[in-house]
């Protein structure tokens, strides 16, 4: 369930009519429910076994307002850089309460984070562990630590989000496990305290999920017999979310509940998961005016001031995100094919092909649904296009939690070097 609905015939966010956002803000801009990224989170830790971490995957949607939410609700962070470790500590989520997640973790970060105290290593390899050590020696610190553990199941997911197969970067393959606890265990730097396991995103079907906690359940009972003291289990994230209304729709997290249960519940290990998607997808809509309503001899674009900049899983992952006019259709408005496509100067900024839409026209204002992650984070200036902004909604009330670059704030970023100055 999201808070995005008509009201007196406009689509609203919770108590805020999207006309007034885009009024007062401008067009594109992204917005945030608070109540639907309560309830999400809400919904998910409920599902949970008693003492789960919930560390929200903040490469998902880093914004402030929207981690300081969570935050509130005693959410965790799962990151994967120094400066996503920052912005979790800015918005008030714990140390203890923040894993430290990736394949490419400098020892700079590691120092940060050996510095800030945070829960938890995700290491993915043995350099890294190796480099890990020494840092911690360095500092005089122990570093709490779980292996990252491939496990070689396939999560029948896109192939650019899934992370369990032997193909990917990520994690130490599973018939390695015991060798790297061995060489991890001899290490003076490294605290052994758990398991970790992530086999991708958007995953619609319970029985990857099994295969991969049942078979990591199992390597758990394998290292304690080896002597290490196994006592927390990294779950990772993953859960699908809707994207397509007229999909069937994800299990919901109680299935998702039951399948951790039977998988760990005999062997005693605190719980941490890593949802991104899951809490923050449904919780953003992109809000965009069209331009133009192009009619070519095969097609009708709708040219809509959003790009792929701004939005680019379309692009990247030819993902399918809804995208409903903000002023309510009429009960049988006849509908036209468009193609909704965005100004940047690429075939591939590409929203919707032959996506059946009431009639639109330029000053139209449309909403791109299921865009509150994966969104503003990978956005860019690319075509020297500010990136759109960001506005968090909480009742009738709303804030800008990121503001709007201007031409002149994009120039400023670069320099011209001395040799070349008039």
């Amino acid at each position: 369930m999201n808070y995005f609905a008509y009201k007196n015939g406009v689509l609203s966010a919770e108590g805020v009519s999207l006309e007034t956002l885009a009024r007062e803000v401008g067009t594109p801009f992204y917005c945030y429910s608070s109540a639907t990224l309560e309830r999400h989170y809400k919904v998910f830790a409920a599902a949970l076994p008693k003492d789960a971490l919930v560390a929200f995957s903040v490469k998902a949607n880093g914004n402030l307002g929207v981690l300081k939410t969570l935050a509130k609700l005693g959410a965790g962070a799962d990151v994967v850089s120094g400066g996503e470790l920052k912005k979790a500590r800015a918005a008030g989520i714990e140390a203890g309460k923040i894993v430290f997640s990736g394949v490419g973790k400098t020892r700079a970060e590691m120092r940060l984070a050996l510095s800030e105290g945070i829960y938890q290593f995700n290491v993915e390899s043995e350099p890294e562990l190796e480099a890990l050590n020494g840092v911690a020696l360095e500092m005089n610190r122990l570093a709490p630590v779980t292996l990252r553990i491939n496990p070689d199941v396939d999560a029948k997911t896109h192939a650019k989000i899934t992370t369990g197969t032997a193909e990917t970067k990520f994690g130490i393959p599973f018939v390695h496990a015991r060798e790297a606890y061995k060489k991890a265990a001899s290490m003076k730097g490294i605290e052994i305290v758990g398991v970790d396991v992530h086999i991708g995103s958007q995953i619609t079907d319970m029985e990857p999920f099994e295969a991969a906690f049942n078979r990591i359940a199992g390597l758990v009972k394998d290292l304690r017999a080896d002597g290490h003291a196994i006592t927390r289990l990294d779950l990772g994230g993953g859960l699908g979310v809707p994207y397509e209304h007229d999909n069937d729709p994800p299990p919901d997290p109680a299935a998702y509940g039951q399948v951790v249960a039977r998988a760990t519940a005999a062997l005693g290990c605190r719980l941490i998961f890593e949802p991104g998607r899951l809490i923050a997808a449904n919780a953003g809509v992109l809000v965009s005016e069209v331009i133009y309503v192009k009619h070519g001899d095969a097609k009708t674009f709708a040219i809509i001031d959003a790009g792929m900049n701004d939005l680019i899983r379309p692009a990247l992952y030819d993902s399918h995100h809804e995208i409903v006019p903000v002023r309510e259709p009429g009960v049988g408005a006849a509908r036209i094919n468009y193609d909704v496509v965005g100004p940047v100067c690429e075939t591939s900024d590409l929203f919707a092909a032959n996506r059946p839409l009431p009639a639109l026209k330029s000053g139209d204002l449309v909403a791109i649904l299921s865009a509150g992650a994966y969104g503003a984070v990978m956005s860019s200036a690319y075509n020297a296009r500010p990136p759109a902004p960001e506005v968090l909604v909480a009742g009738d009330e709303w804030g800008i939690v990121r503001a709007r670059q201007d031409h002149d704030d994009l120039i400023a970023q670069d320099s011209i070097p001395i040799w070349l100055r008039d």
